[in-house]
């Protein structure tokens, strides 16, 4: 039999190929389509996506955030990255994150989700970033919020805003006087050109010393055509010399920079809103030369703001004096300390005023009464003007205006207080109505937010009252009406009730349903009971819901009307709290002047300092009786017998370092026209404090020790005047002893030449023989007393020098062990013997001044030794001369033969 192939119907079928499933894109639901268009448009940000009660985070957001902030991280089912966190608790999470540096744009649900079809509208209705802040939850009240911008081409200038207080200013330096600038206000945020891949150097040392976010903008956004037209459109003018700005000023392009900046970020919801930005005020300039200068290196050093060991304000001078009671008080004051006055009217101005609250206690204690209970009006305004204010911000800010009488009247009690009393009086005019009509029309407990009303009393508004009325009288009605329908049928368990899911409703049992009017329409039924509806219940309860809108909804209107009556009033509101501010700081001298001793400085106009019994101010508030005072004596170049330049010896632990900083924290509170802890002093005006104590490597930059050490002398010898003040600490330790007392004596000289009064602490004991040939040079040391093998350190400062540095007693001090010491105690004699063996007798004139770092003067038996003819010489002939020389040597006679 012949087998034939399998004919096509016989082969078996192949599998039929199933078409492919096309892979589910993550990004393709509606809600992350639109999560996606936000993300594009806020790139740089991290977007926070309401839904529902949480805001979500996703993709690379969610896993950053996630690691930030320590959330869970989870994933949608398409795959995508998610984490959350729970809209009631949206204000501590925003808070953590701009604390960390991180830009937050906030999306929201702009849409009631019953009303959607489909996915919900949102919008992003927010920008955070570290420098626009103005929510009270995300502030410290005692520090200001700075977002400053600068360029550094073709010249150097800087702009600096605080949004929360509507605050603009403006300034033109060096680039080496510009970081000073901006250390000095401290900004949250710090906005930069992009033209380089990295930020510049003096945006990272910024960075460094203040911990301020740094932001990157486009270069275009400084150019000067369009900030100075959005200058002059923003604030309504055609020209900016009203604000002293002339049209080819540098100061307009950063400033252009910001204020394109707060736009973007203030107007989310509402595209290019000038209202939001109203409360913000006409760009000044600062820091024009006139004041006393203080570099970002001196605000660290002498740790004004912070201590050095651990960055805290707590140790601080700022944290040691301030005792001011209002929010804006408190920032004031923190500004005054760093940036103190230049002339002498100013600060005596300020002195008057300080000494009036420092003999009339019953005055001063007057006008604390009246400005403790003066809230931030200066952050209320700004957050009324970028829509951010709630109830309780408003009644605070009618409460604290109606402060203005109470202050008016002490301020009549002393000349020095006039120019208080007529600004205030100035102002009444417009915030007394404000004020009255806030308070009347306002409770005084007022609710946290507007969403169920509760802010407006009853009888001020008809409208409202009305509306009110229905929601009171709503019982009554219904108790009415349930009578009435228990009569008209007859059932004596009727009741007419209320819940959230099904409204109002008519409740039979089942035992009486057969008596039920034939209006009535059946609702709902239950175990032992029929619910029903009638038409008139139904337009009664359609009336009472709408009624609740209706008042919360009046409630908004009247609150909106208060604020554009506000906004109206800005800038007398920011002018009120100027002046409480004012007054508060200066309250705050005189209470640190009655609480701890201290004295009005006299201001001269010469360039000396003199100062009896001066205390730290610091350390003198912490020890109280324990702390040792000192005297100061650096004279003006008139006067030799006190020399301008102090050489400072004595040993370690003796109080050297603590004298130096405590003459220059006294100088400044001086300049602030703060009272200082002295018994008396008259203190020049000064130009510059220029500070070099302590150093670190700075490895970011490439700089040693010793190179940080040398930069900073160097801008101390290029900038500073007869009228300047230099504190410095150890300078040279950081080579070489020899490379390091060469540089430390020319640094000593050149500091003697320019005349500045200067307080030098140093171990090199050599210095001190500049006092012997420098007329402008003393030498100061910290006294100690010996006991045994013991010291005690006195911590007062004397005239006089010392030649001692006391090392090995302050290791034993710290606990170094014995067999240490003793090798040390070994080592220092024999190196004493050899470093006086190599120094010259103390120079007399300046022409043997170098002669210190010159070999010692050969001994003839050197010369003698260069003379000898050894090829001619017999052995016992060497012999003898030998012996001759070690007899000379030792000035001993040469032993018989």
């Amino acid at each position: 039999m012949v087998k034939h192939p399998p004919g096509p119907s016989s082969a078996k079928k192949a599998p039929r190929k199933q078409p492919k499933k096309k892979a589910r894109d993550p990004q393709a639901t509606p809600a992350m389509q639109q999560w996606s268009r936000f993300k594009k448009q806020h790139p740089d940000c991290v977007l926070l996506f309401r839904m529902g009660d949480f805001y979500e985070l996703f993709n690379e957001d969610a896993v950053h955030v996630s690691k930030l902030l320590g959330l869970t991280l989870t994933q949608r089912s398409e795959g995508v990255p998610m984490a959350g966190v729970p809209a009631h608790a949206l204000e501590a999470y925003l808070r953590r994150l701009v604390e960390h540096g991180q830009r937050v744009a906030i999306c929201d649900q702009i849409q009631d989700p019953r009303d959607a079809k489909g996915v919900v509208d949102r919008a992003v209705t927010r920008l955070v970033t570290p420098g626009t802040l103005v929510d009270e939850t995300l502030l410290d009240e005692a520090a200001c919020n700075h977002v400053a911008a600068f360029i550094l081409d073709p010249e150097p200038a800087v702009a600096i805003a605080e949004l929360s207080t509507g605050r603009f200013q403006v300034a033109a330096q060096p680039e080496l006087a510009l970081l000073d600038v901006l250390v000095a206000m401290g900004p949250s945020e710090l906005l930069y050109e992009d033209t380089l891949e990295e930020p510049p150097e003096i945006a990272r040392r910024c960075a460094e010393l203040t911990g301020c976010a740094l932001t990157s903008r486009p270069a275009w956004s400084f150019a000067q055509s369009d900030a100075r037209e959005r200058l002059e459109s923003h604030f309504g003018v055609n020209t900016l010399e009203g604000f002293g700005l002339s049209k080819g000023d540098i100061e307009l392009s950063p400033a252009g920079g910001l204020l394109r900046y707060l736009q973007e970020t203030q107007a989310c919801d509402d595209q290019n809103s000038p209202s939001r930005l109203s409360h913000l005020q006409p760009p000044q300039r600062i820091n024009d030369g006139t004041g006393l200068h203080i570099d970002a290196i001196s605000i660290r050093s002498l740790e004004i703001e912070r201590t050095l060991r651990s960055g805290q304000v707590d140790g601080s001078l700022l944290a040691a004096l301030q005792s001011c009671t209002t929010p804006m008080g408190k920032r004031l004051f923190r500004q005054w300390l760093c940036f103190p006055l230049g002339d002498v009217e100013t600060i005596e101005s300020r002195q008057d005023i300080v000494q009036v609250f420092f003999d009339d206690r019953a005055l001063a204690n007057s006008l604390s009464k009246q400005i403790a209970p003066i809230q931030d009006v200066a952050r209320i305004v700004g957050r009324i003007a970028t829509r951010r204010a709630t109830p309780r911000d408003l009644v605070a800010l009618g409460q604290s205006i109606s402060r203005l009488d109470g202050l008016i009247g002490p301020l009549d009690a002393a000349p020095a207080l006039a120019p208080f009393q007529e600004r205030l009086e100035k102002l009444s005019d417009q915030l007394r109505p404000l004020s009255r009509d806030i308070v009347e029309a306002c409770v005084d407990s007022p609710p946290p937010h507007l969403r169920d009303g509760g802010l407006f009393r009853t009888g001020i508004d008809a409208a409202l009252d009305e509306a009110r009325t229905l929601q009171t009288d709503a019982s009554g009605w219904l108790a009415n009406y349930q009578a009435s329908l228990i009569e008209e049928t007859s059932i004596p368990s009727l009741k007419v009730g209320y819940n959230k899911v099904f409204g109002y409703y008519i409740e039979v049992t089942h035992l009486h349903t057969s008596n039920v009017p034939d209006h009535f329409s059946r609702k709902q039924t239950l175990k032992n009971a029929e619910r029903y509806i009638t038409p008139e219940l139904k337009e009664f309860e359609e009336k009472i819901l709408h009624a609740k809108t209706l008042s919360v909804e009046r409630e908004q209107t009247l609150f909106e009307d208060f604020c554009h009556r506000a906004q109206d009033a800005a800038a007398s509101i920011s002018d009120f709290a100027v002046l409480v501010s004012e007054i508060d700081v200066l309250l705050c001298f005189a209470e640190n002047a009655v609480a701890y001793k201290h004295v009005r400085p006299k201001i001269s106009k010469e360039p000396v300092l003199s100062i009896e019994g001066g205390r730290h101010p610091v350390l003198d508030r912490m020890l109280r009786d324990g702390f040792v005072p000192n005297d100061t004596e650096l004279g003006g170049a008139a006067d030799l017998n006190s020399p301008p330049l102090g050489l400072i010896t004595g040993p370690n632990m003796a109080g050297k370092s603590t004298y130096i900083r405590q003459v220059a924290l006294l100088v400044l509170l001086a300049h602030t026209g703060s009272f200082i802890p002295a018994e008396k002093a008259t203190i020049g005006l000064t130009d510059r404090i220029f500070t070099r104590i302590g150093a670190s490597d700075e490895l970011h930059a490439g700089a040693s020790t010793f190179m940080v050490e040398m930069t900073e002398t160097a801008n101390i010898l290029h900038h500073a005047t007869d009228r300047s003040l230099v504190i410095l600490d150890e300078i040279g330790r950081g080579t070489s002893t020899l490379d390091g007392l060469s540089l430390a004596w020319a640094i000593t000289e050149s500091l003697a030449s320019i005349g500045c009064r200067t307080l030098f602490a140093t171990h090199y004991h050599e210095l001190t023989t500049l006092a012997d040939t420098h007329a402008n040079i003393k030498n100061l040391h910290v006294t100690v007393r010996e006991w045994g093998d013991q010291i005690v350190f006195l911590h007062r400062v004397e005239p006089g020098r010392t030649d001692r540095s006391y090392g090995i007693h302050v290791a034993r001090i710290a606990g170094v062990p014995k067999e240490t010491l003793q090798r040390a105690s070994e080592l220092l004699d024999s190196l004493a013997v050899e470093h006086s063996s190599a120094l010259p007798d103390r120079p007399n004139n300046d022409n043997e001044q170098l002669s210190l770092f010159a070999s010692s003067t050969e001994h003839p038996a050197m010369q003698e030794l260069r003379d000898l003819q050894l090829d001619t010489m017999t052995p016992m002939a060497a012999f003898d001369l030998l012996r001759k020389i070690n007899s000379d040597i030792n000035n001993t006679p040469p032993p018989s033969v």
